[in-house]
């Protein structure tokens, strides 16, 4: 059976990075993998009214695939999919991208020193594997109190269910974080009524942007120089951004007048406004972006109900805080399993799962590779999520990374990187420390990115990107154990 170089699993924009990165590094012996029938991930998944992004399209893209033609600030997510698209068939994957093949298990093999991959229908073999999973995957179903007896449509909104009108409907919505912010209004407009269900208030911050005019479309295509000014105007924004989001006392005061004069602005009513307005920190959750929130929700269209949804008798809907509702159709906007990835239970390294080794919250070196689990890479996995700039730029770094890992792997007689367990630890104890007096962590807020196994931030990196770029970027391969004695093969 052949051996493949590497094996890539996932293709939104992390696995379409990788396959990129590769391929301009003279590294073309690789298969993406992807487990759905187009490319995409979290954007192919969430179709939802209003779905976008909220960082600025010209930046949520690809360095290597700049797009001139986005028709808005804030990408519509089918934009950004039919993008994806266009990238993968630029990188011409041809047939090394595996449409409808799921990795049903990883299995690390110490005597030939290869991963062999069960995908259901083709056994793979690969020197290195990439998980480029996402942590957007599995949408989070909580545990309510007869939820399976509601008689009408039930879906999250990742999972959204287009055979299904809601026009004319009485709606609730379980949830009011990013996805929820930009369904409500949206359902607003056509919903005979929709009931909202809040466990925790968000900060949110006005979003502005709008539509990119043609003219300015055919100047930025025109002109590679003007975009990518923009660009990096676009990154210098953001990574200014980040002393609000950690904590900075100036930043973080003047960031938080500005999402209340919003709310003011926009909610007349003191009760209202007062169910709306957070009691933590700023930064402490993800900060969200919208404009036409809190006016839908002020609205005689939207009913807010300021504590969680605690149980469902039929269409009968009741809050913890005791108030009952009907409703026509239920949409659960309740996050995913972000801090616990479920690839983890597939993948099996040389001695436990990957899950059991993150038993108690997602563990690495570099955010990217985890000992015990020889020449394997992660991507957007621990410590590689970001509050205040692109996510695809940490991607990219990774990717690069990854690269120059692989051609020391090359230089090895056995050709295999195992991390170092202290090397894993040290890591892990330099984000604590960074993380350690961080809204994340002291803000007096639950948030996604703290695993709360362990009370350790596993999901954000602490810092800048442009930190992350030079702490990879810094590494000499003393993360890796010295090489073994050749394998045979």
């Amino acid at each position: 059976m052949r051996i493949l170089d590497a094996a890539i699993v996932g293709a939104g924009f992390a696995g379409l990075a990788m396959a990129g990165t590769l391929r301009r590094a003279g590294r073309d012996d690789f298969v993406v993998l992807e487990r759905a029938d187009d490319v995409g991930g979290t954007w192919r998944d969430n179709t939802y009214p209003g779905v976008a992004c909220d960082v600025p399209a010209h930046l949520y893209s690809l360095a290597a695939h700049p797009n001139a033609r986005w028709s808005r600030t804030f990408a519509p997510g089918g934009e950004i999919q039919a993008y994806l698209r266009g990238v993968a068939e630029r990188e011409a994957l041809g047939d090394r991208l595996r449409l409808r093949t799921p990795m049903l298990g990883a299995r690390w093999d110490a005597d030939d020193a290869v991963w062999r991959i069960d995908t259901g229908a083709e056994a793979l073999v690969a020197r290195s594997l990439v998980l480029a999973c996402g942590r957007l995957t599995e949408p989070n179903v909580p545990a309510i109190a007869g939820l399976e007896s509601f008689p009408g449509p039930l879906f999250h909104s990742a999972r959204w269910d287009h055979d299904v009108d809601l026009t004319g409907r009485r709606v609730a919505v379980v949830g009011t974080g990013a996805s929820a912010v930009q369904l409500v209004p949206e359902l607003a407009r056509t919903a005979a009524h929709v009931t909202l269900f809040q466990r925790t208030p968000a900060w949110i911050v006005p979003r502005g942007g709008g539509d990119i005019p043609p003219a300015e479309r055919e100047r930025l295509a025109d002109n590679p120089g003007a975009l990518a000014r923009l660009r990096a105007r676009l990154y210098a924004e953001g990574e200014g951004r980040f002393a609000s989001r950690s904590g900075d006392a100036v930043a973080s005061i003047a960031a938080r007048d500005l999402a209340l004069r919003h709310l003011h602005a926009q909610v007349a009513d003191l009760g209202l406004r007062a169910a709306l307005t957070p009691d933590y920190a700023f930064g402490c959750k993800r900060v969200l972006l919208s404009d036409a929130f809190y006016p839908a929700v002020a609205s005689d269209a939207v009913t807010l109900e300021p504590t969680a949804l605690s149980r469902v008798d039929g269409s009968t809907l009741t809050a913890a805080g005791g108030a009952t509702y009907e409703a026509d159709a239920l949409v659960l906007a309740t996050g995913f399993a972000a801090a616990q990835q479920p690839y983890a239970d597939l993948v099996h390294g040389e001695d436990e799962p990957l899950a059991a080794h993150w038993s108690e919250g997602m563990t690495s070196f570099g955010s990217t590779v985890v000992a015990g689990f020889p020449n394997l890479f992660v991507l957007n996995g621990p410590n590689a999520s970001l509050g205040h700039n692109s996510a695809v730029l940490m991607a990219e770094e990774q990717a690069a990374y990854v690269v120059r890992a692989l051609a020391e792997r090359d230089r090895r007689p056995d050709r295999v990187l195992r991390v170092r367990p202290e090397a894993e630890a040290d890591y892990t104890d330099e984000i604590a420390a960074a993380a350690a007096s961080t809204p994340w962590m002291t803000g007096g807020c639950r948030n996604w990115y703290v695993d709360e196994r362990s009370g350790r931030l596993t999901l954000l990196w602490p810092g800048t990107v442009q930190a992350f770029h030079e702490r990879l970027a810094g590494t000499d391969g003393s993360e890796f154990e010295p090489a073994h004695s050749p394998v045979r093969g």
